[in-house]
């Protein structure tokens, strides 16, 4: 055999090697979809889904979700019509068998993370975490945690191959607490990546209320505290504390998100929209925005008495001229389509408000336990409104950061996996 016969079948049997080892893609447990009466929890998995989709397209991904109901399931699969969606105990049983890999999706926490200890227990196969955030210390959010469970929360994310905090302070947190995953890093909420349209509602409802492309702000309330006693499904107990806190505060934080409507109509050509992100905030929008505002601003105001999914809110924001409000995945998925988006905070949330200092939207967050930035709320929101290619570019920006870094995390998830 000479040398060129020899290097032609060399690399012939190569080839069938490599094909043989690949008779089967890779496949990855994604666990995510944690509640779906917030758009924020409807968005993470769609993101993260069309990461996945575009950055590793060999690879097979099966959803074991928390709740995907009241039509998200739907949404999903026309999305995505290849992804399998994990049911009952059998189909877990047979993905932890079949699987490569578990990705614990975004959250505000480690939601899942006693399946992900089933997980390392039942299978010793590899796992990673992308994009969420550790409860501050300081925070009401949620009760304090003893040393014993912190402890073990960050046992468990050391054994990660990778975790990707969607905000800094929860990887400087993290670090101080001595997390010793090979790789902790920055990483945008999965929110970012999601892509779920319905222009079809959408262009309905704007229509009905004479709302036209670029000639409307979007404004979200929200209390302290979400009232999930108020959502029959949810079946949570009444907590007289986080009432009493959201109806002590409630007239403090949602004044300037009136203001600015006030002095949007009263400044500029612009009208308002204001529009939910939970299932709890059409009321409040009613009570604390429209139904105080003064008679020569209210005609040029729309309030959206109903609940919406992601996709119909999302071809809602890409029309618009920018978001302002007291939430965080709204902005989000405004960001991630260049739309400007004001991001509002207080003490009572988690950390993840501080990634739009990590993505360099620093001047667009305002904490409202903070004197000085709550009165700079109403100003940034008419500069918003009346320097639109201004605010668009500066949106822009931030987006192609983002997208820089869903591109190195996905190359991080595509090595841990050996994809």
């Amino acid at each position: 055999m000479n040398r060129r016969q020899f290097a032609v079948t060399s690399a012939a049997a190569s080839l069938l090697s490599a094909l043989s080892g690949a008779t089967r893609p890779r496949r990855i447990v994604l666990r995510s979809s944690w509640q779906t009466v917030n758009i924020g929890d409807i968005a993470h998995t769609p993101g993260v889904l069309r990461l996945l989709e575009e950055y590793l397209p060999e690879v097979e991904v099966r959803l074991w979700p928390g709740s995907v109901g009241n039509g998200v399931e739907e949404a999903l699969r026309a999305r995505f019509p290849k992804l399998q969606i994990i049911k009952g105990a059998d189909q877990t049983k047979a993905a932890f068998t079949e699987c490569d890999f578990l990705l614990h999706g975004s959250g505000p926490g480690f939601v899942a993370q006693k399946d992900v200890e089933r997980w390392l227990k039942e299978t010793g196969k590899p796992f990673g975490v992308y994009g969420i955030s550790l409860p501050m210390q300081n925070s009401s959010q949620t009760k304090p945690a003893d040393d014993a469970v912190i402890a073990k929360t960050i046992s468990t994310l050391s054994a990660a191959k990778f975790v990707f905090f969607r905000d800094s302070v929860s990887l400087e947190l993290a670090k101080t607490k001595g997390c010793t995953s090979p790789v902790m890093e920055f990483g945008p909420d999965g929110a970012f990546g999601s892509d779920l349209l319905d222009d079809e509602k959408a262009l309905a409802f704007l229509k009905a209320h004479q709302l036209e492309a670029g000639g409307f702000l979007c404004c979200i309330p929200r209390l302290r505290y979400t009232p999930y006693w108020v959502i029959p499904e949810k079946k949570a107990a009444f907590d007289p504390k986080k009432h009493a806190r959201n109806e002590e505060m409630k007239e403090h934080d949602l004044s300037p998100l009136r203001e600015a409507i006030v002095q949007v109509v009263r400044q500029t050509h612009l009208k308002v929209l204001i529009c939910p992100e939970d299932r709890t905030q059409m009321a409040v929008g009613k009570e604390m925005l429209l139904d105080k505002l003064p008679d020569d601003v209210k005609p040029r105001v729309v309030w959206r008495p109903d609940y919406w999914l992601a996709g119909e809110a999302v071809s809602t924001y890409v029309r618009s001229a920018g978001l302002f409000g007291a939430e965080m995945h709204s902005p989000i998925l405004c960001i991630a389509r260049g739309i400007p988006a004001i991001v509002c905070r207080w003490a009572e949330q988690t950390s993840k408000g501080f990634m739009w200092r990590d993505i360099g939207l620093g001047e667009w967050l305002f904490d409202l336990d903070k004197e000085d930035e709550l009165r700079r709320v109403v100003p940034a929101v008419l500069a918003m409104a009346k320097d639109p290619a201004g605010a668009k570019a500066k949106a822009a920006t931030a987006r192609v950061f983002v997208e820089k870094r869903q591109r190195e995390t996905m190359a991080a998830v595509a090595r841990a996996l050996g994809a």
